[in-house]
C-alpha cells in the first residue's frame, strides 16, 4: 500500500482549483512550497513528524513508512537540476520509501501568492536507484601557515530533475512510480520509461590544494546495464501527452549539468 496515489491526487486537485502558493518571503526558496503541500498533507489527514530545515525527507509520514522530499522551482530559472547539499536522492531512506515533489511557480515578485505551473511527484528510484550511500560531512584539520585552520567537506550533489530527464511533464501533472506500483481506476498510465545503470560508479575523489584540481576513483558497476522501469500516470480527464525519456546518456545529461550550473 502506499500514499503516493491520493497526494498526487489531492495535489492536482489543489492545482486545479487554483490553491496558490503563499509567500513566505522575498527570500525564502524553501518553505512557501513546501507550507502548500503541506496543506495537501492536512487535507488527507495524513500526520507527519514536525518540519526542520535539515530534516530528511521534508515530511515523514508517521502513519506510513513513507516520506515526501519536497523540491521547489522556479520559472523563468534554474529547473533542470537542483543542488542537495543534505542527501543523495534515493527511494529508500531509514526504511521509508521516498517520493520526490517537484512543483515549478513563476519568479516571485511583488507578487505574495502564485500558481503551481507544472507538478511531477516521482518514486527516488527514479533519480538514483542506490539505497546503501550514507551522507557524511568530514574535515581535515592543519590546513593553512599556522596549521590550526580546518577544512570541512560538505558535499553537494547536483541531480537532474524529472524536467530534464523526460519529454511530455512540462506543462502537465504527472506521477511516475516503478513499473510493480499498480495505479488504481483514477489514474491513466502515459509512459513507460527505463533508465539503465552506468559502467562505472564514483567511489572516492581527490582535491589537490595546490592546483585546486579535482579527481575522481571508478570501479566498474557490477550492475552494470541493468535496467529500471518504471511508469507514468495522470488523473483520467487530464493531460493525456505522453512521457519519454528525453536523455538517458550519462555524458550528456552531466554536459547539460554543467551547462546549467554556469548559467547560475
Amino acid at each position: 500500500m502506499t500514499t503516493c496515489y491520493d497526494v498526487f491526487a489531492e495535489c492536482v486537485n489543489a492545482i486545479d482549483n487554483n490553491e496558490l502558493i503563499q509567500a513566505v518571503s522575498a527570500k525564502d526558496k524553501e518553505f512557501h512550497f513546501q507550507n502548500w503541500f503541506q496543506k495537501r498533507l492536512i487535507n488527507l489527514h495524513l500526520d507527519f513528524d514536525e518540519l526542520g530545515r535539515n530534516t530528511y525527507p521534508d515530511f515523514r509520514l508517521v502513519q506510513h513508512p513513507e516520506g515526501y522530499e519536497i523540491k521547489g522551482l522556479v520559472v523563468p530559472g534554474r529547473d533542470r537540476d537542483y543542488d542537495s547539499n543534505s542527501q543523495i536522492p534515493t527511494g529508500v531512506h531509514h526504511g521509508r520509501t521516498i517520493f520526490y515533489v517537484f512543483g515549478r511557480y513563476p519568479k516571485p515578485g511583488i507578487l505574495k501568492e502564485y500558481p503551481v505551473i507544472d507538478f511531477v511527484v516521482c518514486h527516488g528510484d527514479f533519480l538514483n536507484v542506490n539505497h546503501e550511500y550514507v551522507h557524511k560531512n568530514k574535515s581535515v584539520k592543519g590546513f593553512g601557515s599556522y596549521g590550526d585552520i580546518m577544512i570541512r567537506d560538505r558535499k553537494m550533489y547536483v541531480v537532474p530533475t524529472p524536467f530534464m530527464l523526460t519529454t511530455g511533464t512540462v506543462g502537465a501533472k504527472t506521477l511516475i512510480v516503478p513499473e510493480d506500483f499498480l495505479a488504481d481506476d483514477r489514474f491513466d498510465k502515459v509512459g513507460e520509461l527505463v533508465r539503465v545503470e552506468a559502467k562505472d560508479l564514483v567511489v572516492a575523489y581527490n582535491f589537490d590544494l595546490r592546483t585546486n584540481v579535482l579527481t575522481s576513483e571508478t570501479l566498474p558497476n557490477p550492475n552494470i546495464g541493468k535496467e529500471h522501469r518504471f511508469c507514468a500516470y495522470r488523473l483520467k480527464s487530464k493531460n493525456s501527452k505522453k512521457v519519454a525519456m528525453a536523455v538517458s546518456n550519462p555524458q550528456e545529461i552531466l554536459e547539460m549539468l554543467d551547462e546549467e550550473v554556469d548559467e547560475e
